[in-house]
C-alpha cells in the first residue's frame, strides 16, 4: 500500500508548493513509477514548467574531432545556446513545458541550437528544437536536424535513463537531475546511417525546471480501489547458482589458489611471470576512422602481436606477481601500427605502439607504451618510451592466482594527459579507451585462456571503393576492423526512419550517405554533386 500511495502523496506537494509559491518542488515523474491501477485519470491537472535548461553535450569525442587539426572543423551555437568554456558542452535554455500530476510525465522544449560544420562543409549539421520528455524511469531527447539538403523534424536522438538518478535543488528553488545516462536511439542511428549504433553511450544530460502555475483542479489523492499485490518487477526467484558452463568471473577471485589440475601440487601465488597475454583493441572508434573513408587507411600488426576479436592480442608475458604486496608487473612482446591519410606514397597519420606493460600497485593501475607517432602538419615523427598512456579501472577485491593464473579480464582504461600526445590532441585526457585483459601464468604447466572470440582483422584495412565518396554509388569496403565493419553506400539516399511524428521522415540527406567513425563522432555528409 506504501508503493501506491507515494506518487500521489508526491503529485499533491507538486500541486501544493506550486500554489504556496514554495521555492522547491518534486517531479515522481523521473523517479517514482506510473499511477497506479485504478487511479482515476480524467482530466488529469497538468502543472506548468518554466525557467528550464538543458546541459548536454551530444558526444564529447565528438566534440574533441571536430576541434582536431584533422577536420578543420567549428562548432557553433546559436539562438541563445551557449557552450562552455574548452569546447565543453551546450547549455539550452528558456525551457518551457508541463508535468502531468497524475501519470507524472513531463514534456520541455528549449530553446537554442548548435551546428557542427567540417571538412570545408561536407560535414555541416544543425541541431534544434531540443525538447526532452520523461515518463516513469526513462524518458527521450528529440532534435530537428537540418542539413544543406532540409531539415527532418523531431527525431528521437537519445533515449534516458532515470532509475539511478535523484533530484536535487539547484538555484531559485530548481529541481536539478544531474547527469542522466544518454544513448543513441535506434532511428539517431539510423540518422547517421548506422555507423553509430543504437545504444551507443552519449554525453549525460542535466535538465533543472521550475515550477509555474498551480494545477487547476486537486488531483485524485486516493485509489478508486486497493491493488492486489505488489506488482512483480523482476523474477519470481533468485538463481542460486551460476548456469553451468559459465567461467567463474575474474573480478572476484577465489581468496585462495586451488591446485594444479590432475596433480596435488599447489599452484603458485607469487613469483615471475612465464607466460601471458594482454588483449586490447586501443580504441574501436579509432581503428574504425583510421580504416574509413576519411583516413582510408590500415592496421599492422607485427613482432609476435595478431588481431584477436575485437582487437589485439600481444603475447609472451614477463614481470612478476606478489600475492602479499598486490603488485603486478607484466610486458608483453608485439607491435601495432595504425597508418593513414596516405599523401605522396607515405602517411600523414603513422601511430605505433610497441612494448606494452601493465603495472598495478596500491590498489591503481596503468597501461605503459612505447610510443611512436607522427605530426600530421608538420610530419614530425616523435618518439616516447614508457609512456603512461591509459590509467586502469582494477576490479574490487584482492588480486590472486588461480590454478596458477592471474587475471584480469574487461578492465576499464582511460587516456592520460600524455596519452593524449600520442594520438596528436584527436581525444582529450580521460577519453574512454576499450578495456583490457590480461592473463599471465605463474607455473610453466598452467592453462591460458584462449584467443578471444570474433573475426576481427589488423593486418589489412580491407578494400574501399575506388570510385571515392563523389557520385554514382561506391562502396566503402567492407573490411572488418576489430570484428567491426565499416561500410554502406555513399551516393545512395542515407534514410531516416519514421519518427513517430506526424510529418513522415524521409531522406536525412537527399542523394547522399553519411559514413561516421563510431565513437570518435567523426563523420562526413557525402553530397549530391552536380555539374
Amino acid at each position: 500500500m506504501a508503493a501506491t500511495r507515494r506518487p500521489i502523496a508526491l503529485a499533491a506537494a507538486v500541486a501544493t508548493a506550486a500554489a504556496l509559491g514554495a521555492t522547491a518542488f518534486a517531479l515522481p515523474a523521473l523517479a517514482a513509477a506510473d499511477a497506479a491501477p485504478g487511479r482515476a485519470t480524467a482530466g488529469a491537472p497538468m502543472l506548468d514548467l518554466k525557467d528550464g535548461t538543458l546541459e548536454w553535450g551530444v558526444k564529447a569525442s565528438f566534440r574533441t574531432y571536430l576541434a582536431s587539426p584533422f577536420s578543420g572543423g567549428k562548432i557553433t551555437v546559436k539562438d541563445g545556446a551557449t557552450q562552455a568554456p574548452d569546447n565543453g558542452v551546450f547549455t539550452f535554455v528558456d525551457g518551457k513545458g508541463t508535468y502531468d500530476t497524475t501519470t507524472h510525465g513531463t514534456r520541455t522544449a528549449f530553446g537554442g541550437g548548435v551546428s557542427f560544420y567540417a571538412h570545408g562543409g561536407a560535414l555541416d549539421i544543425t541541431l534544434s528544437d531540443v525538447k526532452l520528455s520523461t515518463t516513469r524511469t526513462g524518458g527521450a531527447i528529440t532534435v530537428d536536424v537540418t542539413t544543406p539538403e532540409g531539415t527532418r523534424d523531431d527525431v528521437e536522438f537519445a533515449f534516458l535513463d532515470l532509475t539511478g538518478v535523484k533530484p536535487g535543488q539547484g538555484e531559485g528553488g530548481a529541481m536539478v537531475f544531474k547527469d542522466i545516462p544518454a544513448t543513441l536511439t535506434k532511428t539517431g542511428s539510423e540518422a547517421f546511417n548506422g555507423q553509430y549504433k543504437e545504444g551507443d553511450e552519449l554525453d549525460p544530460a542535466t535538465l533543472s525546471v521550475k515550477a509555474g502555475a498551480a494545477p487547476t483542479t486537486e488531483p485524485t489523492t486516493e485509489p478508486t480501489e486497493e491493488p492486489t499485490k505488489e506488482p512483480t518487477t523482476g523474477p519470481t526467484k533468485e538463481p542460486t547458482a551460476e548456469p553451468s558452463g559459465r567461467p567463474t568471473s575474474p573480478a572476484s577471485p577465489s581468496p585462495s589458489a586451488t591446485g594444479r589440475p590432475g596433480t596435488d601440487e599447489p599452484a603458485a601465488e607469487t613469483g615471475a611471470i612465464l607466460d601471458g597475454t594482454l588483449d586490447w583493441g586501443v580504441k574501436k572508434s579509432f581503428r574504425t576512422y583510421v580504416t574509413g573513408p576519411i583516413a582510408h587507411g590500415k592496421v599492422e600488426t607485427t613482432g609476435g602481436a595478431a588481431a584477436s576479436g575485437d582487437g589485439y592480442r600481444f603475447p609472451d608475458a614477463t614481470g612478476d606477481f606478489d600475492a602479499a604486496k598486490q603488485t603486478l608487473t607484466a610486458g608483453f612482446d608485439g607491435k601495432v601500427r595504425f597508418l593513414g591519410h596516405e599523401e605522396n606514397g607515405a602517411y600523414t597519420l603513422d601511430l605505433s605502439l610497441t612494448g606494452l606493460e601493465v603495472q598495478v600497485s596500491g590498489g591503481k593501475g596503468r597501461l605503459i607504451a612505447d610510443v611512436s607517432t607522427k605530426d600530421r602538419e608538420t610530419r614530425k615523427v616523435s618518439t616516447y618510451t614508457g609512456m603512461t598512456i591509459a590509467d586502469l579501472k582494477l576490479p574490487k577485491g584482492e588480486l590472486t592466482a588461480e590454478n596458477g593464473v592471474v587475471t584480469l579480464s574487461a578492465v576499464p582504461a582511460t587516456l592520460t594527459a600524455d596519452g593524449t600526445e600520442a594520438f596528436g590532441g584527436m581525444y582529450g585526457m580521460g577519453e574512454q579507451l576499450d578495456p583490457l585483459t590480461v592473463a599471465v601464468a605463474l607455473d610453466k604447466d598452467a592453462e591460458l585462456p584462449g584467443a578471444a572470440g570474433g573475426s576481427g582483422s589488423g593486418g589489412s584495412a580491407g578494400s574501399i571503393g575506388s570510385t571515392g565518396l563523389a557520385g554514382g554509388s561506391a562502396s566503402l569496403g567492407g573490411g572488418s576492423v576489430g570484428g567491426g565493419s565499416v561500410g554502406g553506400s555513399v551516393g545512395g539516399s542515407g534514410a531516416l526512419a519514421s519518427t513517430g511524428s506526424d510529418i513522415p521522415t524521409g531522406a536525412l540527406i537527399a542523394g547522399a550517405g553519411i559514413v561516421v567513425a563510431t565513437g570518435a563522432g567523426v563523420f562526413l555528409v557525402a553530397r549530391r554533386r552536380t555539374a
